[in-house]
């Protein structure tokens, strides 16, 4: 893991390069909600040996905490030691100096001087990742997001076109606003933010939940108590704004707009079995963008999967993510 100062916010992340080729782009991978980057690392260790992998955790989630922030997310998933990680000066940023603001196609805030507005949209997040792009020194990137990271991806492609050059969603979609189901959602998960006391992750058998929670078939105990370190660490601020800032009418239906400007190429990757973002929601945002044609052509359903297609499925996402590189060259 290394740590980087984005909008006055140190950010966690993990670079990881192709060890024997050079990579075509950079893929980026963006969490999802109450997550953190550590639920990527299966689909890293299947692409890595082509593509180079940056991982990070969203402001305000998994190691992304406000400077003096108490962290009780030490014990996280990391990357293994087999996978090369790009090295990091002593401060904690890139040994490869970073590109000069002036000369990026969109203007990009001082990372040192600027602080963010404390808003949780995800076109809020992309202005986050567009300055972590501009410090890794990365022009060239498909943006692939888990869920909400999903939006942030497609907010993502249309705000930094000229580096982003594709996106797949991965259990992501909506664009359809059900004002009773919303209010419902929001209220409960503002219901379950009340209760994260750091003793629940030393609590006997909550893993094992947490580990069949939102799954077609149970994951491993790993995941089960790292979504509870995830769950329990996520700043209050962001958990809430995210949660509140993405589910209005307003950012509900922005997002179909965004897909259907999208030059780039945007594909969707779906659970049969996911009971958070159900497959017809995902293929109903899909369909705004060109490439869905007459069938759905950029909707991928995965059988006897649930809403952790990334770690449930990890082999099959992998074949899917090269079948739609090497479809554009890569």
């Amino acid at each position: 893991m290394a740590m980087i100062n984005v909008s006055g916010t140190p950010h966690a992340y993990d670079l990881v390069v192709a060890p024997s080729v050079e990579s075509p782009c950079t893929l980026v991978f963006i969490h999802g909600w109450l997550l953190s980057r550590s639920y990527w690392q299966p689909l890293i260790e299947h692409l890595v040996s082509s593509y180079t992998c940056l991982a990070y955790d969203l402001r305000g989630f998994g190691a992304s905490q406000p400077a003096g922030s108490q962290i009780p997310w030490q014990d996280t998933l990391s990357m293994p030691p087999t996978l090369a990680l790009v090295a990091s000066d002593r401060s904690g940023y890139p040994a490869s100096a970073p590109v000069d603001p002036l000369q990026s196609s969109s203007p990009i805030p001082d990372p040192l001087t600027h602080t963010a507005p404390q808003t949780f949209t995800p076109a809020a997040y992309v202005q986050d990742l567009a300055i972590l792009l501009d410090q890794l020194n990365i022009s060239n990137a498909w943006l692939i997001g888990h869920s909400l990271g999903g939006s942030i991806a497609l907010w993502g492609a249309a705000q930094l076109f000229d580096r982003v050059k594709g996106v797949i969603c991965i259990n992501s979609g909506g664009g359809i606003y059900l004002e009773r189901e919303f209010e419902k959602f929001r209220a409960a998960g503002q219901q379950m933010l009340q209760f994260r006391p750091p003793w629940l992750r030393q609590l006997p058998l909550v893993d094992l939940v947490f580990s069949r929670a939102n799954v077609c078939h149970p994951i491993a105990r790993r995941w089960g108590r790292q979504r509870i370190i995830d769950f329990v660490a996520a700043q209050p601020e962001a958990a809430l704004g995210t949660l509140l800032d993405s589910t209005t009418e307003a950012e509900v239906h922005k997002l179909p707009q965004v897909v259907a400007q999208l030059q780039q190429p945007a594909y969707f990757i779906t659970g049969s079995q996911d009971n958070i973002m159900e497959p017809r929601y995902v293929r109903h945002l899909a369909s705004f963008h060109t490439l869905f044609g007459d069938c759905g052509e950029n909707v991928i359903e995965i059988p006897d999967c649930g809403h952790f297609a990334m770690i449930e499925q990890s082999g099959q996402v992998a074949d899917q993510v090269r079948s739609i590189l090497y479809r554009h060259g890569l």
